[in-house]
């Protein structure tokens, strides 16, 4: 009887093996690349407020093909690049996304904060030392509190992207110290946080569309603006600005999120793709934006803009006229919340 039980446990082991042989790898982190869904035929738009050449819409198309790929042709996704899907208006983007006629959307945590201020402690000013400092605090309890706080609006955080490090660029002068922002108009998010810290810098912010920023700039109706590297760059604002200043002074999120009636609509089989696919196109994103930002300054600095880097500035007249935000904010986004983000 005992060889008989292990003559049927070798057939299974080696029918087994033969099966696994005949399967296909699409690069999937799962068998969901062979996933047979039940939902039909499904597609998805997705927003994005920055152009088709930045890491975050690159991490948005990355994120479509693969959901083709895993769902066999099954789930369509449709990119919207700089916020096209929204006429240009990055506030009305999340508007869509909370009343279901937008799917999903890569939006800063900045645009998001338009629907709840607490969102604004990602990016309260220099709170993160580096990217590993904000990796960790957004894989955990701190990245769960904000899923929590999107939850009320009806949106499913689906994971953490990046847009960086926010730096400025401006066409007057060179900005190490805090002294040289005064009277400068800068170009800021539709942030009330942002708007009051650089207030209290001394300069005179504004909010416009973004996609009316570079004409603005070459036209001299702003002096400049606050961007990342990756979207100074892909949205070509190097070429119309004199100055460009490495400050780290804000980290800038971006979360993807989707609709949650959308979501709840569809079958787990699909859920569990999209989860497992964005979790994935967000590491992605991440790691194509931060290989890129080297070079992307190595070719601003050669184009004739002035880079002023972080060690050559004086970093600590910023950070204490940055201390009224904190005093400010601190019972906006609730002390536990930000005591998560420091810990």
């Amino acid at each position: 009887m005992k060889k008989f039980f292990a003559l049927m446990l070798s057939l299974i082991m080696v029918l087994s093996l033969f099966a696994g042989c005949n399967g296909s790898d699409t690069g999937g982190s799962s068998d969901s690349a062979d996933a047979v869904i039940p939902d039909g035929e499904v597609t998805l738009r997705i927003g994005t407020s920055a152009s088709d050449t930045s890491a975050i819409t690159q991490g948005a198309y990355w994120f479509a093909e693969q959901m083709n790929e895993r769902t066999g042709g099954l789930v369509s996704v449709r990119v919207y690049s700089s916020d096209s899907i929204s006429g240009g208006a990055q506030t009305q983007g999340i508007e869509m996304l909370m009343d279901g006629s937008a799917d999903m959307t890569f939006h800063s945590n900045l645009i998001y904060s338009t629907l709840d201020e607490r969102l604004n402690v990602i990016s309260l000013p220099w709170l993160f030392e580096d990217y590993e400092d904000v990796d960790t605090t957004l894989a955990g309890e701190a990245g769960d509190a904000i899923a929590d706080i999107l939850a009320e609006y009806g949106i499913k955080v689906l994971g953490f992207a990046q847009n960086g490090f926010r730096q400025v660029t401006n066409n007057v002068r060179e900005i190490r110290t805090v002294e040289d922002m005064a009277g400068l108009k800068i170009r800021v998010n539709n942030s009330q946080m942002q708007i009051n810290l650089f207030t209290a810098m001394g300069a005179d912010p504004l909010n416009m569309n973004f996609s009316e920023v570079f004409t603005s700039l070459q036209q001299g109706s702003i002096d400049g603006q606050e961007t990342p590297i990756d979207v100074t760059y892909s949205s070509n604002l190097h070429e119309v600005s004199d100055y460009l200043s490495v400050w780290n002074y804000m980290y800038d999120a971006f979360i993807l999120g989707i609709n949650q009636e959308t979501f709840d609509s569809f079958s787990e089989e699909l859920q569990q793709i999209i989860i497992e696919t964005a979790e994935e196109a967000c590491e992605y994103q991440r790691e194509l934006i931060r290989t890129n930002e080297e070079e992307q300054l190595a070719d601003i600095e050669a184009g004739g803009t002035l880079v002023t880097y972080y060690e050559d500035m004086d970093i600590d007249s910023f950070r204490e006229a940055a201390e009224v935000i904190y005093e400010e904010y601190e019972p906006i986004v609730t002390s536990e919340l930000l005591a998560l983000f420091r810990d």
